[in-house]
C-alpha cells in the first residue's frame, strides 16, 4: 500500500494573491487544517494553514485581503509513493498533522491527515481480521482462543464440528462453560506452552496444544489447537498397513533369483532387490538415489518411464555379460511413473536365439490381449447400461454413433441419470479406448483451485506447490478422453480458458509461458439449463456452441419407467455380491411401488433403495415392508385419495402389471412356465391374470 492510496485526493488549493476569504471557505467546505498554495501548473510553492488564518484575524486583517503576508514558504511535503511502512513511521515522529502530498512532477494530488492514517489502519485491520478468520476455519483441526480472563474470543468451524458447540454462543463466555476441565491457567499465568495433552469432551478424544498469546512480555490470552485422535488412529493403522506391505515386497522381491530394479518418472534407482545389488558387487546405498545411467550405462528403464512403452526380452551386456533384461512401465491413475526392470541371469548361449523368438511372441500375444481386452470392455459397458425402454435404446444407438467420431460431446439430464457411465462408454467404444480416461468434477474442486488442476502449474508458481511443478488434468489425458463434469459449475474466467482448449489444442500451466499441445476428446456434462445460464449472463454463448457439437439428453427415470424393474434386478445382483446376499428378486407389488414413484434422484435414488432393500430383507423377494417409508406412504396416499383418483390409479397399476407380463413373456420366448417364475407367479395365477388383461389366444 503506497501513500497516494491513504490520502485525500480532492481538495481545493490556493494561488499567490487570493484572498483571506477564498482560505475561509475552503477551509469550510474540505474539513483540512493545510491548504497548499501552488504555480498556475499545480506545482507547491507554500501552504496556508488555519493558525495562519487565526493570525491574520487576530490582526484585524480583512478578509478580502491577500494571504501571501501569511504563508508558510517552508512547507514539508511527502511523495506520493512513499510506502505504507514509511509513512507511519513518519506519524509517529512528527507533531505535524496534516501534509501536501505531491508526484514525481511537483504537482500537488492531495493532502495527507493522520486521520487518513487511522481510518487506512482500521480498513487493514478488518482485511487481516477476515484473513485469519478464513484461514482458521479452512483448518480440520479445532482452535479456540481466550482472553487474559479465561473469555472465549475465537472459535473456529473445526472446533465447532469437533466438539458439537457453536461461536456465537460460546465468545464471551469463560472456557469453562463450553469445555469442561481443560486448564489453561499455567498459560494465562506463567506463559506455559504446553504440548501433546489428551483432552476428552464425552466420546471425542483430542491431543491439544495450548500457547500463550503474548503483546510483548505480557500475557494477554491463550491459544489451545485440537487434533482429533480418531483422524490420527486411522492413519496409524494406515501407515502400518503400508509397512506390512513393504516388507512383504522386500520378502519376495529378496526370495526370487532374477535381479530387479525400480526407477521413477526420471530414472532415479528407488528400489533394487539383493540379486541384483550382489551381481552388481555393489553396497545398497551406492545404487539407490542415483540415475540409471550411472549403474546402467546401457540401460533404456528411464526411456520406458518417460514413454510408457514396454520393452521385454532384449539382450543386454551388463558388466561383460550378455543378460535377457525386461523393462515394463508403472502405470498410476493413467500416467507412467516410473518403470521396472528385470534381469534374468541364464547361460545365455544356448537360449539366446530362443529368447529372441519368445520376445517376439510376446509382444504379439500381449497386443491381441490388448485388442480383446479392448473390445470385450467397450461390450461390457454398453450391457451394463439398461436400456429396455424406447429412450435409453436410442441412447445406446447414438453412443455407438458418436464413438467414432473426435467431436465434443455435451451430455445433459438431471443429477442421478447416469451421465458419467454414458461418457466412459464412449470413450471405451471409440478408438481412443486404450488411452486415460480423465474426469474432472468442476462442482466439487474449489473454484481457486480448479484452474491449477485443470491445466497444472510450473515450479514456484505459487506458495505450496510442488518443487517441480504438477501436470494438469488435460496433459493426463493425452491420447485419450476427459469428461468436464458439472461445466455448468465453471466460472467465466476458466470457460474462457477452456475455450481456448477447444478452438487451439493447447494451453499453458498456472505460472507457466510455454504453450502445451495435447491430443484430446473432449466430453462435458451438466445438469443446469446452459442456454439460461446463457441469458443469466453465467456462461459464454461461444463456449456453448463449442461444445455442443453432438449433444445427448439422458431422459430421467420417471420417462422411462420400463427401464425400473429391470434396473431394480441389476442392482438385486450387484449388491447380493457386495452384500453376500441371496435375493430372488422383487415383489410385484413391490414392483408397482417403485413404478409408481416420480423418482426425483433418477437411477441413484433407485440404486440407494434397492441397496437399502437387501439390507433389510429376510426372504427371496424384496417386499414392500423393505422399502423406505417415504416410498410407502406416497403409495398409500394414492390409495386413498377420491374415487377418480382410485380409478385412475387402478387403472395405471393394471397397464404396468400387464407391460411387466408381456415382458416376461417377450424374455421366456413365450415359455409360460419360466414367464411365471420370472414374475414369481404359480403357472395357474399367470393363466389367471393372462386372461384378465386378454393375453390368451
Amino acid at each position: 500500500m503506497l501513500l497516494h492510496d491513504m490520502i485525500k485526493d480532492r481538495i481545493l488549493c490556493l494561488n499567490p494573491g487570493d484572498s483571506l476569504e477564498k482560505a475561509v471557505r475552503i477551509f469550510k467546505n474540505c474539513k483540512i487544517d493545510t491548504i497548499p498554495v501552488v504555480d498556475p501548473e499545480a506545482k507547491l510553492l507554500s501552504a496556508f494553514t488555519r493558525t495562519n488564518l487565526y493570525d491574520a484575524l487576530l490582526s484585524s486583517a480583512s478578509l478580502k485581503e491577500s494571504i501571501d503576508p501569511y504563508v508558510v514558504s517552508k512547507v514539508v511535503s511527502l511523495q506520493a509513493d512513499l510506502p505504507y511502512d514509511t509513512v507511519a513511521d513518519l506519524v509517529k515522529n512528527s507533531p505535524v498533522g496534516n501534509a501536501p502530498v505531491i508526484d514525481a512532477a511537483g504537482k500537488v494530488v492531495g493532502v495527507f491527515t493522520k486521520t487518513n492514517m487511522v481510518l487506512t489502519l482500521l480498513r487493514k485491520s478488518e482485511i487481516l481480521n477476515t484473513q485469519l478468520k478464513a484461514i482458521l476455519d479452512s483448518m480440520y483441526n479445532g482452535v479456540i482462543a481466550v482472553d487474559r480472563a479465561g473469555l472465549v474470543t475465537l472459535l473456529n468451524s473445526g472446533a465447532e464440528r469437533l466438539f458439537n458447540i457453536r461461536e456465537k454462543t460460546c465468545l464471551g463466555q469463560p472456557l469453562g462453560r463450553a469445555l469442561p476441565d481443560l486448564d489453561m491457567t499455567p498459560a494465562l499465568e506463567r506463559g506455559e506452552v504446553k504440548a501433546g495433552l489428551k483432552y476428552r469432551y464425552g466420546e471425542v478424544i483430542t491431543v491439544t496444544n495450548i500457547t500463550p498469546l503474548t503483546d510483548g512480555n505480557a500475557v494477554v490470552g491463550a491459544i489451545a489447537i485440537f487434533q482429533d485422535l480418531t483422524d490420527l488412529g486411522l492413519v496409524a493403522r494406515e501407515l502400518e498397513t503400508v509397512k506390512a506391505l513393504n516388507q512383504t515386497l522386500h520378502t519376495v522381491l529378496n526370495i526370487i533369483y532374477d535381479g530387479i530394479i525400480l526407477v521413477d518418472d526420471e530414472g532415479y534407482i528407488t528400489l533394487a532387490n539383493r540379486v541384483f545389488i550382489e551381481f552388481m558387487d555393489m553396497l545398497p546405498e551406492d545404487i539407490i538415489g542415483k540415475h540409471i545411467a550411472e549403474i546402467l550405462g546401457g540401460s533404456r528403464l528411464h526411456i520406458v518411464a518417460k514413454t510408457g512403452i514396454p520393452e521385454t526380452c532384449e539382450i543386454q551386456n551388463i558388466r561383460g555379460k550378455p543378460l535377457i533384461v525386461s523393462s515394463l512401465p508403472i502405470i498410476k491413475d493413467g500416467r507412467t511413473v516410473g518403470a521396472v526392470g528385470k534381469i534374468v541371469f541364464p547361460q545365455l548361449a544356448e537360449v539366446q536365439e530362443l529368447a529372441v523368438k519368445l520376445g517376439f511372441l510376446q509382444n504379439k500375444v500381449a497386443y491381441y490381449q490388448e485388442e480383446l481386452q479392448k473390445t470385450k470392455t467397450a461390450r461390457t459397458m454398453l450391457d451394463g447400461i439398461v436400456a429396455e425402454s424406447q429412450a435409453m435404446k436410442n441412447i445406446k444407438q447414438e453412443i455407438m454413433q458418436v464413438a467414432g467420431s473426435i467431436s465434443t460431446v455435451l451430455i445433459t439430464g438431471e443429477s442421478g441419470t447416469g451421465k458419467e457411465v454414458v461418457a466412459q462408454a464412449i470413450h471405451m467404444c471409440s478408438d481412443r479406448s486404450g488411452g486415460p480416461f480423465i474426469k474432472v468434477n468442476c462442482a466439487a474442486i474449489p473454484e481457486n483451485l480448479l484452474e491449477a488442476e485443470i491445466f497444472g502449474y510450473a515450479a514456484g508458481a505459487f506458495t505450496g506447490a510442488v518443487k517441480n511443478g504438477k501436470p494438469g488434468r488435460f496433459e493426463m489425458a493425452d491420447g485419450g478422453t476427459i469428461f468436464l463434469d458439472e461445466i455448468g459449475d465453471m466460472s467465466l474466467a476458466l470457460q474462457a480458458k477452456i475455450l481456448r482448449v477447444l478452438q487451439e489444442r493447447e494451453f499453458e500451466r498456472v505460472g507457466d509461458t510455454k504453450s502445451i499441445r495435447v491430443d484430446v476428446r473432449i466430453l462435458a456434462a451438466t445438469n443446469k439449463d446452459l442456454k439460461k445460464a446463457i441469458s443469466d449472463g453465467l456462461f459464454r454463448e461461444d463456449l456453448f456452441y463449442r461444445l455442443n457439437v453432438i449433444s445427448l439428453r439422458l431422459p430421467p427415470l420417471r420417462e422411462r419407467s420400463g427401464d425400473i424393474e429391470p434396473l431394480a434386478r441389476n442392482f438385486i445382483e450387484k449388491y447380493n455380491r457386495i452384500l453376500k446376499a441371496d435375493i430372488k428378486g422383487i415383489s410385484a407389488s413391490a414392483t408397482a411401488v417403485l413404478v409408481r414413484h416420480g423418482w426425483p434422484g433418477n437411477v441413484r435414488e433407485l440404486e440407494n433403495v434397492i441397496e437399502r432393500a437387501v439390507n433389510y430383507a429376510r426372504s427371496d423377494f424384496i417386499q414392500v415392508t423393505h422399502l423406505p417409508p417415504y416410498l410407502i406412504n406416497a403409495f398409500d396416499q394414492v390409495k386413498n385419495t377420491s374415487g377418480g383418483e382410485i380409478s385412475s390409479y387402478r387403472s395405471k397399476l393394471n397397464e404396468t402389471e400387464r407391460d411387466m407380463i408381456v415382458a416376461a413373456l417377450e424374455k421366456a420366448g413365450g415359455n409360460k412356465t419360466r414367464a411365471a417364475k420370472i414374475l414369481n407367479l404359480s403357472r395357474s395365477r399367470l393363466y389367471v391374470k393372462m386372461k384378465k388383461f386378454g393375453l390368451l389366444n
